[in-house]
């Protein structure tokens, strides 16, 4: 029986690479949404009232996150199984593998960021881990979400475990980012250095603006009354 084109080793890549690209836009638009919080509690409360008002258009946006999370974590799982069924005698020297730390652990530290999206929405979008916090609201009668989200990395331990998930996922995007191009074959040899320098500083650009709130919050710079 002919192998179609997406179940092959080529095309799970292309999956993985194209879901990938879904959910780095995702991440890019969720930072800048996020940053708002530095306008303070007028600023970023007001981004989440524009968000509920998309209405329809952002249970859409919801759907085709959740189906490239789900594509891309499906895919990777099935080719770490291809490639270790393929190599079922690891190598004898680990120096022999030319590959970096990031990309050698893409498989478990993909999984570690997507557990703490999980907590991220039960934090934050559904008010399960932190409820005394999910229905506060502001002077003008709109969810507080300035008050919830300072509030809560105001815990060291909240802060903290936002932090290394951000080293995480920035480990994973220097290595997805470059990889991307290669999975659908727009990778020059020319070119790699330069793609590979630029993946590393998009990557940990990222992580700079998200640790930069909790860490504010945490340390005072951004208040709970609303001071920046």
């Amino acid at each position: 029986m002919p192998v179609m084109p997406i179940q092959s080793s080529i095309g799970k890549k292309a999956v993985m690479a194209l879901s990938g690209l879904v959910l780095f836009g995702f991440i890019v638009a969720h930072l800048l949404g996020n940053l708002s919080i530095y306008a303070g509690p007028d600023g970023i409360n007001a981004y989440a009232v524009h968000l509920r008002e998309l209405g329809p258009l952002l249970w859409i946006a919801r759907l085709v996150l959740i189906t490239a999370l789900l594509l891309h974590v499906g895919t990777a799982i099935c080719l770490t199984r291809e490639n270790r069924a393929a190599r079922p005698v690891p190598y004898v020297y680990k120096s022999s593998i030319q590959a970096t730390y990031a990309a050698r652990t893409m498989m478990v530290s993909g999984l570690i960021v997507l557990a703490f999206v999980i907590y991220h929405l039960l934090h934050f979008t559904f008010g399960v881990t932190h409820p005394q916090l999910a229905h506060l609201e502001d002077a003008k009668g709109r969810h507080d979400v300035y008050t919830m989200v300072v509030k809560s990395f105001q815990n060291p331990v909240v802060a903290l475990s936002y932090v290394v998930a951000q080293v995480l996922l920035a480990m994973h995007l220097s290595h997805g980012i470059y990889s991307l191009f290669q999975s659908l074959g727009l990778r020059h040899e020319k070119c790699f250095p330069m793609l590979k320098k630029a993946a590393f500083a998009v990557a940990w650009t990222i992580f700079a603006g998200y640790i930069s709130i909790p860490l504010s919050a945490l340390f005072g710079i951004l208040k709970a009354g609303g001071a920046v």
